[in-house]
């Protein structure tokens, strides 16, 4: 009897669902991320959205980068990064021009402008990769720095693997 009245317990009432699994984690912290980002951004004054800075730090990474590939990278629509770009260009932050393989798209460049901006946006990061580290020794966030490398390549070993049947 109390075997079935556990069964049926467990059918009707819903289950929690445990919100410290690998993707809410990284969803939350992806969140959190981004709005730390965004709250020390605006209080730098640098006139900078988060999507912008993140935009200009992924292109300095990139170097010369088609805007689709940037697009891709930033995993954004490529109207979204479009609009980033739109400002970023007009404060003169980053220049686009065709790409000689292929005229229909452009190329992002970074300007002298940008080079004085992006110590600012690293500066940014470093504060906010200090604040969350706090309480983990130095080796613990280098560990868990290369666990999320090696979660990051198979995740991009399957999107690879993905592409490369798609085109086949």
């Amino acid at each position: 009897m109390e075997l079935i009245i556990s069964l049926t317990y467990n059918l009707i009432m819903p289950q929690r669902t445990d919100t410290d699994t690998f993707g809410f984690l990284i969803a939350d912290l992806s969140r959190l991320l981004r709005a730390e980002i965004d709250r020390r951004t605006a209080e730098a004054g640098l006139g900078l959205t988060s999507g912008e800075a993140r935009a200009l730090s992924h292109a300095a990474r990139a170097g010369t980068v088609r805007q689709s590939v940037l697009a891709e990278r930033m995993n954004v629509e490529a109207m979204t990064l479009s609009a980033y770009l739109d400002r970023l260009e007009a404060r003169d932050l980053i220049r686009r021009t065709p790409d000689p393989a292929d005229r229909r798209a452009k190329l992002v460049h970074l300007t002298e402008a940008a080079e004085r901006v992006l110590p600012e946006i690293r500066n940014i990061s470093a504060a906010i990769r200090e604040d969350a580290s706090r309480g983990l020794t130095a080796e613990q966030w280098a560990m868990l720095q290369d666990m999320l490398k090696t979660v990051r390549a198979n995740f991009s070993e399957k999107a690879e693997s993905s592409r490369a049947g798609a085109a086949a």
